[in-house]
């Protein structure tokens, strides 16, 4: 039997709200620093099935949270694509050659590397309660494009936009061959046994109303219609960070299940604004979590309330910080729980 979470996702109203957090399993769990010191380097983690499996359990074990999202890394993509990938300490992620310099075609596809992470998937599935929805995920096309473009991440995405704006047909070919592959990867990852998949666009925000149309609801919408012609129950959440007033469009257009919101997008707004009984996703502040306090109640209230009649999953605006102390997770799951509609 689905569970709370998988309901909302197919358009249930369900009280309590299901809950789970963006990067749950990670830096902010004592248990995960633990293994991490153990076994090496991050990617190594991904790497090592049988740790990525006991990461994306540690936090169900600790929380009880109605949803496990699969431990892993939106860079496996270009890095299955043939880009080399390294993360740096202090720094972040590395892959060489950036396409700025270098043409797509020099990428010798190394698809192999899917493998562990569907390995992964495999032996959480068997481990976790039915009840508990198992979720895989990818980096949506234009923010993983960003990473392989410049060669790391940046504020701006400077370098990739400007790409698009000269050589808008280089770039549409850098945006095809992830979507396609894309596709791939999460098909594999629900042969595996993913209940449902997030679509994670980061860096959605920076883009222009007509490039954000070509560039991230086009390649999306193709995702989606693709992964539903394999997979015609498959939940799919759409999470553009930063589309703001573009989201009716995004959800619209699409074909997303629900609609991931960051912490920047009044509740109060999307509820209104967005097409009548979509399911969403949402979206308390990470830092307000990381913070604490009197108003993460009343914050979290404000956020249950706006969404009273819609199917809502709470979650948060982004990833949960690795300094977010592990009380306040607690007093946020009893607020949420606690609260009946």
């Amino acid at each position: 039997m689905p569970g709370p979470l998988l309901d909302t996702l197919c358009g249930q109203n369900i009280f309590p709200r299901p809950v789970w957090l963006m990067r749950q399993a990670g830096r902010y769990l004592p248990e995960y620093r633990a293994l991490r010191t153990q076994k090496g380097g991050f990617l190594e983690l991904v790497y090592d099935s049988d740790a990525a499996a006991e990461i994306t359990l540690q936090p169900i074990r600790r929380f009880g949270f109605d949803g496990a999202i699969l431990f892993s890394d939106i860079l496996i993509v270009p890095y299955a694509m043939g880009q080399k990938l390294e993360f740096l300490a202090g720094e972040g992620p590395r892959l060489s050659p950036p396409l700025v310099d270098s043409a797509l075609a020099v990428l010798a596809s190394a698809t192999e590397r899917f493998d562990p992470i569907y390995e992964t998937v495999r032996k959480v599935r068997s481990q976790l309660d039915p009840q508990t929805t198992l979720l895989g995920f990818a980096g949506s096309p234009w923010t993983v494009a960003t990473y392989m473009v410049a060669g790391e991440g940046s504020r701006d995405q400077h370098v990739t936009r400007a790409m698009a704006y000269r050589d808008p047909a280089a770039f549409q070919a850098i945006i095809d061959a992830i979507t396609a592959l894309t596709v791939d990867y999460l098909a594999g990852q629900i042969e595996a046994g993913a209940e449902a998949v997030q679509l994670f666009d980061s860096w959605a925000g920076s883009l222009s109303p007509a490039q954000f149309g070509r560039w991230v609801i086009a390649p999306n919408a193709a995702i989606v219609s693709a992964l539903k012609a394999r997979f015609p129950e498959i939940a799919i959440i759409g999470f553009p960070k930063g589309a703001g007033e573009k989201l009716p469009a995004y959800a619209d257009e699409t074909g997303v299940d629900a609609l991931g919101l960051d912490e920047t997008i009044d509740p109060v707004w999307a509820a209104r604004a967005l097409p009548q009984g979509l399911p969403v996703q949402g979206n308390f502040d990470p830092l307000l979590l990381e913070a604490g306090g009197a108003e993460l109640e009343q914050a979290a209230l404000h956020i249950l309330e706006a969404f009273v009649d819609r199917p809502h999953v709470f979650n948060l605006g982004h990833g949960i910080g690795q300094h977010t102390p592990l009380d306040h997770v607690e007093r946020l799951l009893a607020a949420v729980r606690g609260w009946k509609g």
